[in-house]
């Protein structure tokens, strides 16, 4: 699994102009069940988004083609992980069960 964290490198207006596009490019990458949790930041200076397990590769492209990446208005630091602990109700996600 992943953990992609971005850092917005613009002006606050110019996220809220692109976000409405960066939200539909989320909701393509939930129905396709690429990603797991997203969210803003708090204080408000980017994002995160929790990604299921796949090749590390495919997950570069997807966020290659965020809309807020394209345009250069936010950078992302992804960290790989294996859920080995979870909640009872997210033992669908934990490798350790899982596998």
């Amino acid at each position: 699994m992943y953990v992609a964290v971005s850092t917005y490198t613009a002006p606050i207006n110019e996220i809220d102009y692109v976000l409405p596009e960066h939200i539909e490019w989320l909701e393509r990458h939930y129905d396709s069940g690429d990603f797991l949790v997203s969210g803003r930041r708090e204080p408000r200076v980017g994002g995160v988004i929790i990604a299921r397990p796949m090749l590390r590769g495919k997950l570069d492209a997807i966020l290659a083609t965020d809309p807020f990446s394209y345009r250069h208005l936010a950078r992302y630091d992804v960290y790989e992980f294996a859920a080995t602990r979870t909640a009872p109700e997210l033992n669908w996600i934990n490798e350790t069960v899982a596998g």
